[in-house]
Parts: structure tokens; sequence; C-alpha cells
């Protein structure tokens, strides 16, 4: 720590206008600050004060001038301040401000006597006061100076607690203090030699502090070395405050206090701004809050469920598109049962967030609320299948096919279901949302790939269809599987492992084949009857020769594959008759077993049952076997040669093609009735026609009612049918095994028939009508060889009466 040089030589002729004057008496506004110390404050020493560092005697520019004596609060300034700075000592440090012996506008000048609230300044070290440690402090007085009013005037006068002072006219010693790093505290007796002559019972702790030279510069005089002197200073308490500190803020950091201002404004006004905004928005919904895109931020609970009620109700009544696999269909909301669950939506609101940040971003941004939805499962569930419905798609499958003799492959094409119930849940969670709305669907696989259609398509179906395929009969004949008809004997199957495999339909190609040879073949004739001589006679039967079509196609795969020669030979063979001459001759057909004859027709169905009596004569009915006279016969229309003649159509009279065939079929009951023939299928007219016998008779209508029987016999029967213009006659030849009788039962339970107009035409036949009733048959098998009754049983019929029909 340097000394200082001396004060500014401006200083012994007076101050500046802007700088008060140091007097030696007090000033009216300011405390005259005595050399010794006040009761109530400590004494300060001359050397520098704890707060404030020492500064040079010469003011630097930009720093102010401080005094050489410093007081603890206050720092010294320079003796002749500029009116704009304060005046620096001599030799400024660049970085610390020189004090000045005389003070500053802007500071108070400090007097020789100290105020009651001012520490005095001492020249001399001062003995310590029983209440306050003593201070040394160096004299400083300007005798021509004059206290200004708004300067404290520093008295030289003595303190009465202070030791022995300078008198007034005495020159103002400037002491250069320096500072003094700590000492450290130890109990010590003031010694006495001390220049006060201090008591040595001093109890408290005091450290020796020496006092450096000082020097004493004369009014308006620079300081010499002569001037030069040492002082020493009475020991002083030593206080457990802060070390003092000779740094100046720092510039950068005074740069920091406006910001700072500014920042805590900011802060202060954003917590005003919160709490104003938490008492405004209490009660109410965050602001942002959105549900489905209607926004209900900052309302109260009735108001926001009231809005939501206004602006989303109405969507549940809008079609919305439901898309389901690349379909869309249409569905309304409320129509597939769907409605808004009010209470729940409005519960998955927040309360007012507390997050200062989550507050401050509502202003900028929204928060979606889902809609809680409910449904009616019922209609929910049929709205979604109309959706699968139109959606749903079944795969398609890889496939070859051959049309008009040409090869085409069908790409597979996987399809799509789609899952009712999942459609449902997607429906009902996003209706809200607007469409369209895509719901799932699960797609079905394929099982065959396009690599396995182009094989197919390149290794067999191309080649199949490249040219006919011939066989070739006898005589040059020969049957040609043209291109075009390819497709009706080859298709294609899925393999199960993604492929083709072809499939031929040798039947089909049989089909289209054989009639081309039919010509070349010999049918195989059965054996037969003959009634010449008045008793069946048999016709030897014919051996066939015909193709073998199985074994003359089995190659067709082979041929259809084939580039080169596509030709291949009929194979024909020996075909026995289903009736062969031994097997017909083995049959037992020697005797009439049953026979019956009915007459009483017309002219026109005497034409139909001649026709049809011819097509089942000489029928040969096996042991065992069924006959029917509708599959025996085969169609009866007009391309057949029969002709419209009389039938019963709803109970009455009409006509028909064919009519008339009714009374063949009860000829042909009875003769099988009483040969002993098992009834299978039969049928009595509606009402009674009297030229049949009650209980036992037949009718028939192509295609709808049947007449069988079943020969339960070990030996075969033939049939023998013959007409004429007036009657019928059917003989059942075979083995007589059984005796066959018949019991009619009395008619009852008599009905009266009713009336029927019709117009006069064609239509209407009149016809008197006739009573119904109801009556029964038993029929009785015994045994021919024994005698024994095999079977009885009663049939019982209602007739109903017959109309009577009027023409008008």
């Amino acid at each position: 720590m340097s000394d200082e040089d001396g004060a500014s030589a401006e200083n012994a002729s007076g101050e500046s206008e802007t700088t008060p004057a140091h007097a030696a008496e007090p000033d009216e506004h300011e405390p005259a600050h005595a050399a010794e110390l006040d009761e109530h404050e400590p004494a300060h020493a001359a050397e520098p004060d704890e707060h404030e560092p020492a500064h040079a005697a010469e003011p630097d520019e930009h720093e102010p001038a401080h005094a050489a004596e410093l007081d603890e609060h206050e720092p010294a300034h320079a003796v002749e301040p500029d009116e704009h700075e304060p005046a620096h000592a001599a030799e400024p440090d660049e970085h610390e401000p020189a004090h000045a012996a005389e003070p500053d506008e802007h500071e108070p000048a400090h007097a020789a006597e100290p105020d009651e609230h001012e520490p005095a300044h001492a020249a001399e070290p001062a003995a310590p006061d029983e209440h306050e440690p003593a201070h040394a402090h160096a004299a400083e007085s300007d005798e021509s100076a004059a206290p200004d009013e708004h300067e404290l005037a520093h008295a030289e006068e003595p303190d009465e607690l202070s030791p022995s002072e300078s008198d007034e006219s005495a020159a103002e010693v400037t002491s250069v203090i320096p500072v003094v790093e700590p000492v450290p505290t130890v109990e010590l007796v003031a010694p006495s030699g001390a220049p006060d002559g201090g008591s040595t019972d001093a109890t408290e702790e005091f450290a020796r502090i020496p006092l450096v030279p000082g020097v004493i510069s004369e009014p308006g005089g620079p300081a010499t070395d002569a001037d030069t002197v040492t002082q020493w200073a009475e020991p002083e308490p030593v206080h457990q405050e802060p070390e003092p500190t000779d740094e100046v803020v720092p510039a950068s950091k005074r740069h920091w206090a406006k910001p700072a201002l500014i920042v805590g404004g900011i802060v202060a006004a954003a917590v005003l701004v919160y709490g104003v905004d938490m008492v405004t928005s209490s009660g109410k919904t965050p602001r942002g809050t959105q549900v489905a895109g209607v926004d209900i931020g900052a309302l109260s609970p009735a108001d926001a469920e009231a809005k939501l009620r206004s602006d989303l109700g109405p969507r549940l009544a809008q079609p919305l598109q439901v898309r389901a696999g690349g379909v869309d269909v249409e569905v309304v909301p409320a129509a597939a049962g769907v409605d808004v669950d009010w209470a729940a939506t409005l519960a998955g609101v927040n309360a007012q967030p507390i997050n200062p940040i989550t507050r401050v971003t509502s202003l900028f941004g929204s928060r979606e609320v889902p809609v809680v939805s409910r449904a009616d499962q019922g209609a929910l569930d049929a709205s979604m299948t109309q959706v699968a419905a139109a959606a749903d798609r079944a795969p398609v499958e890889g496939a070859v096919v051959i049309e008009n003799g040409k090869a085409n492959g069908v790409s597979p094409l996987a399809g799509q279901s789609v899952d009712v119930a999942e459609a449902g849940r997607t429906f009902t969670q996003r209706w809200s949302d607007g469409g369209p709305i895509t719901v799932p669907v699960t797609d079905v696989p394929v099982t065959v790939t396009q690599a396995g259609v182009d094989a197919a398509l390149t290794d067999v179906a191309q080649p199949a269809v490249s040219s006919a395929v011939v066989v070739n009969g006898r005589d040059a004949a020969a049957a040609t599987l043209e291109p075009n008809q390819i497709g009706e004997v080859l298709r294609f199957v899925p393999d199960g492992s993604g492929g083709l495999t072809p499939e031929y339909d040798t039947d089909a190609a049989v089909k289209l084949l054989a009639p081309q040879l039919v010509s070349t073949e010999k049918q195989p004739k059965d054996a037969s009857f003959t009634f010449a001589g008045g008793k069946p006679t048999v016709v030897p039967g014919v051996v066939g020769d015909l193709i073998n079509w199985p074994d003359t196609v089995k190659d067709l795969p082979v041929l259809l594959a084939s580039k080169a020669s596509r030709a291949t030979p009929a194979l024909y063979g020996p075909v026995p008759p289903a009736l062969t001459t031994e097997a017909a001759e083995g049959l037992g057909i020697n005797e009439v077993i049953g026979e019956y004859t009915t007459g009483g027709f017309e002219y026109a169905s005497g034409v139909n049952i001649a026709l049809a009596a011819s097509k089942i004569n000489g029928a040969v009915v096996k042991p065992g076997d069924t006959f029917s006279l509708n599959g025996f016969t085969g169609p009866r229309g007009a391309a057949e040669g029969y002709v419209e003649s009389g039938i019963i159509n709803n109970g009455r009279p009409d006509k028909a093609v064919g009519g008339g065939i009714s009374q063949l079929a009860t000829t042909l009951y009875n003769a099988t009735y009483f040969a002993g023939m098992d009834d299978v299928a039969h049928t009595e007219h509606s009402y009674y026609i009297s030229r049949y016998p009650a209980a036992r008779e037949a009718t028939i209508f192509d295609g709808a009612i049947d007449l069988q029987f079943r020969n339960p016999a070990k030996t075969g029967v033939l049939i023998e049918a013959s007409a004429t213009s007036s009657d019928v006659t059917v003989r059942i030849w075979g083995t007589k095994t059984v005796e066959v009788t018949s019991s009619t039962g009395p008619r009852t339970s008599p009905t009266s028939p009713n009336t029927v107009v019709l117009p006069k035409g064609p239509g209407c036949i009149a016809s008197g009508g006739a009573p119904g009733f109801t009556t029964s048959d038993t029929r009785t098998i015994t045994d021919v060889a024994s005698g024994a009754q095999i079977s009885s049983t009663t049939r019982t019929v209602t007739y109903d009466p017959v109309p009577i029909v009027k023409c008008e």
C-alpha cells in the first residue's frame, strides 16, 4: 500500500463554487463532527474505512476524489473538486479513485468535532470511550474555508472524552493511512509509553494498530518530506465485521441492474395476471377445450353441455360415409342406434390447470376431449350388417377358363369380409370425427397363386386347344373333339399348394364323340316275348358290338397335351343284352296270373288308351323289380300321338291332351291286384266314376300322379295289354302261386253335390252331379299250394260329390 504524496495546492486558498469549504465551526444543516467519540457512535481512526478503499490524493478524471481521512461510511473527497467531477489526487491510479482532503459537493464535509450521530475524527489517537472503542483520526482543517449550508462543518474542538487535541489555529494534518490487513485478536493492555498515557486497566480485546507516517501539508503549498511525521494510534477494539474491501463494483455488474429490474417487473406482472386468471376462470372449463371440434373452453358446465347439444347433437342425424375395403356405404348414426353420453363426455373435461405454462399455452392451442358414445347394439349390428352386405367379397380364385376354343387365365383376387362387431365399435368411437369412417375388413385369402395360373395356362390349357382330337372308327368313320369343345372336357382345380391340377371329364368326351360313331356299332337287343299262338314265346336277344369308350378315351390327357399326332382308334367290343335269351326262358312266364277289363270310354279317350297300352305290352318285370306306368310310357303329349280327352280338374270335368289314360291305369291296377303284386303307389279319383269298382281304381297324370307295383314273386311277370274302340284288357303272365279275393264295404257318410254355373262354351261340360260317400275294399291273399292266408288288407276311400255343372 503506497503513501499519498500530498494534497493539491488549490486546497490552501479555498473551495470551488460547487464544493463546500470545511469550516472550523458547524453548519446549521450539518452536525459538527468532533475529534472525540460520541456516546452512541464509535470513534473512527484515521486509517481507511472498512467499506471504502483508500485513494490517491490526486483525482483521476473518471473517479471521484476522496479525502485522505476516511469515515467508515463516507469516502473522503478531493480538496478542490471539479464542478462536474470530484477532484482527484495528483497521481491517480487508473483503476482506483484518488481521495482528496476536501469533500465533494455530494459528500458532507467532516469537521473535527463529532456529531452525536457521526463518528468523531481525531487528529491524534484518542482514548477509548467507556461504551465505544476509540478510533484514531487524522486532524484536518482549513482555516480559510467557510462552511457551506449544504455540507457539514467539521469542528476541531475536542470531545470531553477525547485526549488533548490541537487548537483551532493548528494546521490541518493530512495523514495517509494504509489499509491494514486484519490482525488476529489477542488480549492486550495498552502500553505505558503510549502517547496518550492510556490506562493499563483495559479489559477489552485490542489489536495494536500502528499508524503509518503521515504528510502534514500547510495550506497553500505542497507537502515535503520534512512535513512527514509518524503518529501512533491507541489500540483499537477489534470488530467482528466482514473484511473491508477496496474494490469498486465493475461497470459490467452495474449494467445488470436495469435488466434485473425489468425482469422483476415482468415476473411480478405475470404473477398478478396468473392470479387474476385463476380467479376469473374458476368454475369454468379450461381454455382451448374442444369436443369433436366444438369449442367449449371457458364455459360453465351447464353452458358447455348446452353448446355441445346444440352443435354436436344435429350430427347424429346426418349421414356419414362408412368405408369398408374401398366400398362406401352411408350410415346415419341415429339410425344405427348411436347417441352421445353427455354426462360422461363432460366428465372427461379436466379441471382448471394450475401449471402456469399450461395456462399460457392454452391461449394459443386447444385440447381435444373425446366424445363418449353409447349405442343400441341391435340397431348398430343391423346397420353394420348392411355395410358388410355391400362390402363383403368372396375371393376370386386363380383359374384357367377355356371358352370358344381359347384358354385364358384368371388372376387371383383375395376376398374381404367385414367383422360386424368390430365395425360397430369403430363406428361408435369415430362417428363424431366425421366421415369417411374406415372400418376394418378381414382379407379372405385365395388358394391359387398367379404363378400357379400361369403354369397351368402355359403347360396344359394352351396346348389342349391348339387343335382337334380325332377318334377313328370303323369304315373310315371318325369322331372329332374340336377346340371349341375342349372346355367341356378339361377344367382345373386348386391343388392346395398354390397351383392348378387339370381334370378330364371323359364322360363328357364320350357324349361328344359317341354319337359320331354310333352308325359303326351294333346295338344289343334284349330277349322278348311274343303272344303269337295265344301264349308268350321268347324272342332271342342280340349281342351288340359297341365301342368301349372308357378305354378309347383313357389317353385323352396325352392327346390334349400332344403337339404332334392327336388321333386315336376307337376300341370295339361285344356287349350282351340286358335280358338274354336264356334269362328270358328262365323267368317262368307260363300262365295268366291276373287279368282285368274295363270299357265305356269315348273315342278320344280310346285313342289315348290304345297308344299307351301298346307301350306297356310285353313289359317284363323281373323278380323284385318295380314297374312304373309313367316311367314306362314316357311323356304323353301331342308329340307322342296323344290327343285331347276328358279329365277331372279341381273336382269337375275338364279336357286335356292325354286324357283317358286313367282307364288304362285302373285296368292295370286291378290286373296286378289279383295277380298278387305289391301295391307301391296308386291314387283313387277324387269322385266316384261308375264304370270302375269302388275303392279299387286308380287315376294317373303325367309327371304328377303315377301307378307303381312291385313283383314279389320268385319268377318274372309279363304284361299283356290290348285295347279296342270300346274296352281295354290287361293280363299279367307268370307263375301262379297265390289266390286273391276282394270284398267291397258299404257306402257310408253320403254328401250332396253343390251346383257350379259356368259360361257356355268349350270349357263348360254340363253334369248332373252325384252324391259323395265313403267305402272300403278288403284284399285277401292266400297261398295256392297250401290255401293258407298270406295277408288281408282293407283300404278305405272317401269320394267327393260330383258337382252339378250348369252352362249358362
